[in-house]
């Protein structure tokens, strides 16, 4: 009884992590895309010194939690067999999801940023 039990909750946390995989991957690549259109040269708005050190650190806090979100993803490329593999796989999508919002939330923060720069200054 307690061996099928942790065999039907080892399938649902593979299934749930393979949702999560596919969260992480749209993510990453939503992320990706927003930076590269946000820093065309001629969109940047004149920033004052605090403001910009702001913005750049925001920047490099984002880049960074993309970065390690996308190492942990390629770190579980492909889903293990053995349950010990599997969990760690799981908890490896686990943090790259964790990661990937860290870095929207970084992303948003500077977007804000520069809104309220913009009504400020403008």
């Amino acid at each position: 009884m307690l061996r099928n039990q942790l065999r039907r909750d080892l399938r649902w946390l593979r299934r749930q992590a393979r949702k999560d995989r596919r969260i992480t991957l749209a993510l990453l690549a939503g992320v990706l895309g927003a930076w590269t259109r946000q820093l065309l040269p001629a969109d940047l708005p004149p920033s004052r010194g605090p403001l910009l050190a702001l913005a750049l650190g925001l920047l490099a806090g984002s880049t960074a939690a993309w970065a390690a979100s996308a190492l942990l993803l390629a770190r579980a490329v492909r889903e293990r067999r053995d349950p010990v593999e599997a969990l760690r796989w799981i908890s490896r999508v686990t943090r790259a999801k964790e990661w990937a919002f860290c870095s929207l939330g970084a992303y948003v923060a500077w977007h804000l940023l520069q809104f309220v720069t913009a009504l400020l200054l403008g």
